[in-house]
C-alpha cells in the first residue's frame, strides 16, 4: 500500500487520517497525536488538524500501520475514491463520446442530488466496493442490470434487506433471493414488502452472500440500475461506481429539481401501465424490471422532455399517517405524544442522517381523517417541504423544562388530503357548508328571489365554528384519555 499512499491526493490521505482518529486506531507510534509528538518535536499535537499538515506527514503516519484489518480499512478507503474519481474523469472527459449508456450515467452524476445520496460510509465494516481493474474496459462497458431491494425495520432503528432481485438487459432473472435479516425485526412491512416472520423460516442466504453474488454479476463493469438505486445500494452495502437512477434521468415540467417522479408514475407516464396497483405490496421483481424497461425506453426513444408534473398517488394507510423529522437525539420518542392529539401509535423510522443528530418518527392513526384532524389542531407555525407537502413547525417543552423543535408533516400533497378529509365531515357541518357557498353564488349573479337574510348566513357560519370548537375539544379529551390508559396499562404490567 505504501506507493498507493504517495500517489494519493492530500484529501484522500487526510480523510485517512481522520477516520484512523475517529476509529481509534493506532500503529506502531501510537495514535494520530502521540506520533506527532515523536515525529514533530517542535509542534508536536498542538496542530492536529490533519488538513494542515503537510503530505509526507500524513504518509509517514499511514506507514506505521502493519496489522491487516487496519490495512484492509485503508485499502478499501482509497479504493472508494479511486472509483469515484475514475467516474469523475470520465464524466468529464466523454462529453460528444459518450454512449447513450454513458450519457445517461454523466446525467446520473450531473443531478444536484448525486453527492448527498450517493455519499456511502463504505469505509465502515461489512460494505464492499466493486474494484476498477481495468479503467478502460471499466468505462466503455454497455452491459445493464437493474437491482430492487426489499428492506424490513430492525430492532435498532436501521434497516435489514430481505430480498434482492436482479434483472439484465433482456429482463432475465439474475438473482432472485430471500435474505435472512441479520439483526432482530420489529416490523416486516408485510403490506409493502410482501413478506412475513414465516417467510424466512428456511431461508439461509445472508447479506455477505448476496454481495459475492453481486460482485460476481459486476465483475466486468455492468452498469447498476435502478430507481432511488442509493437506497438498494445502502441496504445491500455496496458501493458501485457507475449506476443510472430512472429517479434522476426523468424530470417533471416545471418543478424543482427535488421533486422526483415515483416508479409507479414514470411507468404510467412512459410506459402506460401502472407498476401496482393501489394498496398492493412491492414485487422486487417487478421493480427491478419496470427501472430496467424505463431506461430502455430513454435509450431507445431520447425521450429528453420533462413530463408532465402529477401528484404522485399516496395509499390510503400511507395518508393515515404524519411524519415528524428533525427530532434531536436527545429527545425520547416518548415526550412526542405531548404534541400530536388523537389516538395513535409511534413508529421510529431509520436515521439517514450521516452525523445522526436527528431522527425521524411516524405517527400511525386509524384512518387519513384522523391524521387530518390530528394535524389541523397541532399548534405550530404551517408551512412546505421541498416536495410541496403541507408541514408545521412545532416548539414544545420536554418533561425535564428544556425546549425543542421539530417539523411534522403529511404524507400526501396538501390539496388531496384535505379534500379527502373535507367530504368525511358530518353532514350537519357539510350541508350548512354547502348552503353558505350556495347563498355567496347567488348574492353575485344577482338572484334575489334565492337570497337568504344575511343575519342566517351569519348565524350559519357561528354554528360552524361552534362545531369545530366541539370536535376539536372532543379530540383533545380522547387523546387525553388514551395518555392516561396508556400509562396506566404501563405501570400495571399489561
Amino acid at each position: 500500500m505504501d506507493n498507493t499512499l504517495v500517489n494519493a491526493e492530500k484529501e484522500v490521505l487526510v480523510e485517512m487520517v481522520k477516520l484512523a482518529q475517529k476509529r481509534g486506531l493506532e500503529g506502531s507510534k501510537g495514535s494520530w497525536k502521540d506520533f506527532l509528538s515523536t515525529y514533530d518535536r517542535k509542534l508536536g499535537p498542538s496542530l492536529s488538524d490533519p488538513s494542515r499538515r503537510p503530505v509526507d506527514t500524513l504518509v509517514s503516519f499511514l506507514k506505521t500501520f502493519s496489522k491487516e484489518e487496519d490495512l484492509k480499512f485503508f485499502a478499501k478507503i482509497l479504493q472508494c475514491y479511486a472509483n469515484r474519481k475514475v467516474v469523475e474523469e470520465f464524466k468529464t472527459k466523454s462529453h460528444g463520446k459518450e454512449s447513450p449508456e454513458q450519457r445517461l450515467i454523466r446525467l446520473t452524476l450531473e443531478h444536484p442530488q448525486y453527492p448527498l445520496d450517493y455519499s456511502f460510509p463504505s469505509h465502515e465494516e461489512g460494505w464492499m466496493v466493486t474494484k476498477i481493474r481495468q479503467k478502460f474496459k471499466f468505462t466503455r462497458s454497455n452491459a445493464m442490470l437493474a437491482v430492487d431491494c426489499e428492506m424490513v425495520l430492525c430492532e435498532d432503528g436501521t434497516e435489514g434487506l430481505v430480498r434482492v432481485c436482479v434483472v439484465d438487459r433482456n429482463l432475465q432473472v439474475k438473482l432472485n433471493e430471500l435474505v435472512k435479516p441479520h439483526k432482530a425485526v420489529v416490523d416486516y412491512r408485510t403490506e409493502i414488502t410482501g413478506v412475513s416472520a414465516k417467510d424466512f423460516d428456511e431461508t439461509t442466504s445472508s447479506l455477505v452472500d448476496i454481495q459475492r453474488s453481486m460482485k460476481k454479476l459486476l465483475s466486468h463493469g455492468a452498469v447498476l440500475v435502478g430507481h432511488s438505486l442509493h437506497n438498494d445500494l445502502k441496504a445491500l452495502k455496496l458501493d458501485h461506481a457507475r449506476v443510472i437512477d430512472t429517479a434522476f434521468i426523468y424530470k417533471y415540467e416545471n418543478q424543482p429539481i427535488n421533486r422526483r417522479p415515483s416508479l409507479n408514475n414514470l411507468c404510467k407516464s412512459i410506459l402506460g401501465y401502472e407498476v401496482r396497483q393501489k394498496d398492493a405490496p412491492h414485487n422486487c421483481l417487478d421493480d427491478a424490471s419496470a427501472a430496467m424497461k424505463l431506461v430502455l425506453a430513454k435509450l431507445e426513444q431520447g425521450l429528453d422532455d420533462a413530463i408532465p408534473f402529477v401528484h404522485e398517488d399516496v395509499p390510503e394507510n400511507e395518508m393515515a399517517k404524519l411524519l415528524l423529522h428533525r427530532i434531536p437525539t436527545d429527545v425520547p420518542i416518548e415526550e412526542l405524544n405531548r404534541i400530536i392529539p388523537g389516538e395513535f401509535t409511534m413508529e421510529h423510522q431509520p436515521r439517514k442522517k450521516v452525523r445522526g443528530e436527528y431522527y425521524s418518527a411516524l405517527a400511525i392513526f386509524r384512518n387519513s381523517q384522523e391524521a387530518y384532524e390530528a394535524f389541523e389542531n397541532i399548534r405550530g407555525t404551517q408551512g412546505k417541504d421541498s416536495s410541496g407537502r403541507s408541514q408545521k413547525s412545532v416548539s414544545f417543552q420536554l418533561g425535564t423544562g428544556a425546549t425543542a423543535s421539530l417539523y411534522v408533516r403529511k404524507m400526501a400533497h396538501n390539496d388531496s388530503l384535505g379534500q379527502v378529509s373535507s367530504r368525511k365531515r358530518s353532514p350537519q357541518v357539510e350541508e350548512i357548508s354547502g348552503d353558505s357557498k350556495k347563498l355567496k353564488t347567488e348574492e353575485k349573479t344577482g338572484d334575489k328571489e334565492m337570497m337568504v337574510d344575511t343575519n342566517q348566513c351569519e348565524d350559519h357560519m357561528k354554528e360552524i365554528e361552534r362545531l369545530k370548537a366541539v370536535l376539536s375539544q372532543r379530540d383533545n379529551e380522547i387523546s387525553t384519555l388514551h395518555k392516561i390508559i396508556t400509562s396506566l396499562t404501563r405501570k400495571q404490567g399489561l
